[in-house]
């Protein structure tokens, strides 16, 4: 069973006060959702380690901007601080981007991608796919998409093709001055 991952972010506990925003796009450069939510007070900042690298990527003031591109297995969260710099683009690999309830969802498929500001890629979660094909929770169709995906989308950010993440500020611009 894949994990439904909603744009709104409704049922995180960590976040005490929000503002969110969400719209539709049909631009050339992209078709979607996007979403914007700002974290204005949590109850903890969260932090990320990569290596021996720890990244803020929640606190007081954060907002992340998601991005669900219709027909596409991933979405990407663009995670920027209080004084509105990238912390991470965050990219989930996943079965299929959707609306339900009029919020925009993404089904996971384990494997994420995250990209720093410094240029430096991970690729994480081999592990969960790993056990979720060797469990029989995804298909060998599945797994092949999902590690597919990733190899992909790490070409593009390499040969920096990956659109989304040029996007990223332009799209947080249009949902900014939404955010209820």
């Amino acid at each position: 069973m894949l994990k439904r991952k909603y744009g709104n972010r409704a049922d995180w506990k960590r976040v005490n006060q929000r503002k969110y925003a969400q719209t539709t796009l049909n631009t050339k450069e992209f078709h979607g959702y996007i979403t914007l939510l700002n974290t204005m007070k949590v109850n903890e900042p969260l932090i990320a380690r990569y290596g021996d690298k720890e990244i803020c990527i929640v606190d007081n003031g954060y907002m992340w901007l998601q991005q669900f591109p219709v027909g596409k297995h991933h979405s990407v969260t663009t995670m920027f601080d209080a004084n509105g710099e990238v912390v991470q683009w965050y990219i989930d690999i996943c079965l299929e981007n959707g609306v339900e309830d009029d919020v925009p969802w993404m089904d996971d498929l384990y494997l994420d991608v995250v990209v720093l500001p410094s240029g430096e890629v991970y690729l994480l979660d081999e592990d969960e796919l790993e056990q979720a094909y060797t469990k029989g929770m995804i298909s060998d169709n599945l797994y092949d998409l999902a590690m597919n995906e990733s190899r992909e989308i790490m070409k593009q950010i390499q040969n920096d093709e990956f659109m989304l993440l040029k996007l990223a500020p332009e799209h947080r611009r249009m949902l900014e001055n939404e955010l209820k």
